[in-house]
């Protein structure tokens, strides 16, 4: 027998032969996937008509993802207000609905408890009027409120049980609660209609809070309840209200039904509830960083500007509504640097004048220009900070409140125009430093911002511009450049 060496190069060791069986199963199975690709396309080619075979493969093999239909934004037509509203109050309080009303665009029921006169000129000025339904069947065991509360808190109810269409949510109020529409409409667009929320906010009384829930809604500020989440408070709500005798009103009603639901309250702090006495200057001048969404408690509070009734003082925010409606109210803080004065711009209200440098966290704190409900000055009686109103003479704040307001359509920017309506001139004062009391006209430049809130929440900067020879403060307020930083 011949004997090859051991180094021969026709000898194949076992490892080479290992790596050929896998390329010739590769060859097989390719053979196999050409000729069944053959196949399909000779099939397609006679079944289908003829159609290419690359789009009937594909939609054979893949099948398409439906696409979701187009959803618009939420707007005002998919809100409808449910008012809360008493006969004996009607011919006073309409007055308030018709500065906010907007015909042919908003939706909403005014539910009383008895019928009320109309007159022809107003039917279009004010909504739907309607009689709420008989609730002398339940009871009501609270020796000191009143049972309307029981009718008031079913307006969400009987709202729903009206068949509405395209309706996203539902707006809760008082006769006397005065909205800032397009607000309201900006911050129910953050929230899934198709979700269960409840939205609103506390009361300015600590005290009222703890004795109610800080877990409420208070309706009198406005609340927000999504459509599906109202359907499931109409089947439930009578049910839930017969175990509920001994609460107050109506909005304490609606948030034991919603524990029941087991639906947390969603905070929006520009629902103003308003439960404080006197004036509220403080509270508006420094607005917290969120858009005005409501001001309740109009018969209460003294009128929003001097020398006016509430009504007039109220219609002097139309023009800056109209303008800006998502910058009115809102603060910017700066300094006049030339005189060491400490400016603050509630936008559309009022401009404010110090002497002196206060800091930002001590500007954006309300001076307590009011008491709180039980009319009580103490300082620990509100559920926020505050700060007192300038003891000190020298440090007593010039104010200036709105005048007019016009937009520069060319330039894209509106001028809101300040003056002083002060029923007494500030106290004199031994400082030696420049008196602010020159100054007898703030004029602010400011462009709108329609994207204001859907960018992170951040106040507006302020920067002084100059002062005109005829006693003129001239500001403007924007967006916040780089690194800008309210500091002197």
């Amino acid at each position: 027998m011949m004997k090859y060496p051991k180094d021969s190069k026709c000898f194949q060791s076992p490892w080479a032969i290992t790596k050929l069986v896998p390329l010739i199963f590769l060859l097989i199975l390719m053979s196999y996937l050409f000729y069944t690709i053959g196949f399909l396309i000779f099939k397609n080619s006679h079944e289908c008509d003829k159609k290419p075979y690359t789009i009937s493969l594909i939609k054979n093999l893949f099948e398409q993802t439906p696409k979701l239909p187009f959803e618009e934004k939420t707007n005002i037509s998919h809100i409808v207000f449910g008012i809360g509203a008493s006969s004996k109050l009607w011919k006073h309080r309409k007055e308030y609905i018709k500065l906010w009303w907007r015909n042919n665009e908003t939706r909403g029921i005014v539910w009383l408890d008895k019928e009320v006169k109309i007159e022809p000129s107003e039917e279009n000025l004010v909504p739907t009027l309607k009689i709420s339904s008989d609730t002398s069947k339940f009871k009501y065991e609270n020796t000191h409120g009143d049972r309307s509360g029981i009718r008031i808190s079913r307006i969400v109810s009987e709202t729903v049980r009206l068949g509405m269409e395209n309706v996203r949510w539902i707006v809760m109020g008082d006769d006397d609660t005065f909205f800032v529409i397009d607000n309201l409409v900006k911050v129910l667009q953050k929230y899934d209609h198709n979700q269960f929320y409840y939205i609103g906010a506390v009361s300015e009384s600590h005290y009222q809070n703890i004795y109610f829930s800080y877990n409420m809604a208070y309706g009198g500020g406005g609340f927000a309840i999504s459509y599906p989440l109202a359907v499931e408070l109409e089947k439930m709500q009578d049910r839930c209200i017969q175990r509920y005798p001994k609460l107050y009103g109506s909005d304490d009603r609606v948030q034991a039904c919603m524990a029941e639901l087991g639906v947390p309250l969603t905070l929006e702090k520009g629902f103003h509830q308003f439960d404080v006495y006197g004036s509220v200057f403080g509270l508006l001048a420094a607005h917290r960083v969120t858009p005005l969404v409501s001001l309740h408690h109009l018969d209460l509070i003294e009128p929003i500007f001097p020398n006016m009734s509430q009504v007039q003082a109220l219609q002097k925010f139309k023009d800056p509504i109209k303008m800006d409606s998502y910058g009115l109210m809102q603060q910017s803080i700066c300094y006049d640097e030339n005189h060491q004065w400490t400016v603050s711009v509630s936008w559309g209200y009022a401009v404010q004048i110090f002497r002196g440098i206060f800091s930002a966290r001590d500007m954006e704190r309300p001076a307590r220009t009011f008491l709180n409900w039980y009319r009580e000055a103490n300082y620990k009686g509100y559920p926020f900070n505050t700060r007192s109103f300038s003891r000190n003479d020298c440090q007593k704040p010039f104010i200036f409140h709105l005048s007019n307001a016009t937009y520069d359509v060319m330039t894209n920017e509106t001028v809101t125009r300040y003056i002083k309506i002060q029923p007494k001139p500030n106290p004199k004062c031994k400082w030696k430093m420049e008196d602010p009391a020159q100054i007898q006209m703030v004029e602010v430049y400011k462009k709108p911002d329609p994207y204001l809130w859907d960018k992170s929440p951040r106040r507006n900067c302020c920067r002084v511009q100059s002062k005109k020879e005829d006693g003129t403060l001239v500001i403007d307020v924007g967006k916040c450049r780089e690194h800008e930083v309210v500091e002197l």
